[in-house]
């Protein structure tokens, strides 16, 4: 069963289905009542809930943002 907009009818709705940023390079996906943050299609951390999850990604994302020439070559 597929539900597109789970939390529509819920009134008190939980942290969204996981976040993707723009570039795809990060992810944060649910597991269980924890999120597996994902970069590269590798697991790198687990955070707790979604804000903690998204506050992760947001520190190491921009550290990451400094390019490299390995990534050109």
């Amino acid at each position: 069963m597929n539900i597109q907009n789970e939390g529509l009818l819920n009134p008190k709705p939980g942290d969204p289905n996981g976040y993707v940023t723009k570039d795809g390079m990060w992810a944060a996906v649910p597991y269980g009542k924890k999120f597996i943050i994902l970069h590269n299609g590798q697991q790198v951390h687990t955070a707790n809930n979604y804000k903690s999850a998204k506050t992760y990604i947001q520190k190491s994302a921009k550290g990451a943002s400094v390019s490299t020439l390995e990534q050109f070559l």
